[in-house]
């Protein structure tokens, strides 16, 4: 007599790793994962941003790009012309000194401005600079920085 599995055997096995494989697929979310992974991505660039402006302020007197507005308005893509709704960041990448170019939102294209990154940035009376990820926030977090 010869030893081995039936075919029923197998499929019997076969259908539970298929019922444990959609339960672990269920438990990880995919798709908040990538969210949350697109929001690290936010954070990293909005801190990128204000870096690049606050090295220009350093090496420029304290005196911050003149582009910058109290209004919250979204800013340029690298090489794009300033519109009425964007800001010119580009003297932070010039030469490359500061930023070598700008850092673009991951929902982007879909979420931006056609000259836009998807980032926005104003400054205070004080010149406090604060830029924020001015797409649709996922996960309900809000995605903003202040120096």
């Amino acid at each position: 007599m010869r030893k081995g599995f039936t075919l029923i055997e197998i499929l019997i096995v076969i259908a539970i790793i298929a019922i444990l494989a959609a339960v672990v697929i269920v438990a990880l979310n995919p798709a908040r994962q990538f969210a949350q992974a697109r929001n690290s991505q936010r954070w990293s660039n909005v801190n990128t941003i204000l870096n690049g402006v606050w090295q220009y302020a350093a090496d420029n007197k304290g005196s911050l790009p003149s582009n910058i507005l109290a209004t919250s308005t979204e800013i340029c893509k690298t090489n794009a012309t300033a519109t009425s709704t964007c800001v010119d960041l580009s003297v932070l990448t010039n030469s490359e000194t500061y930023l070598t170019s700008l850092p673009v939102d991951p929902s982007c294209p879909t979420g931006c401005d056609t000259y836009g990154i998807g980032y926005r940035i104003n400054k205070t009376v004080n010149n406090r600079v604060t830029v924020n990820a001015s797409s649709t926030q996922e996960l309900g977090e809000n995605i903003t920085v202040t120096r």
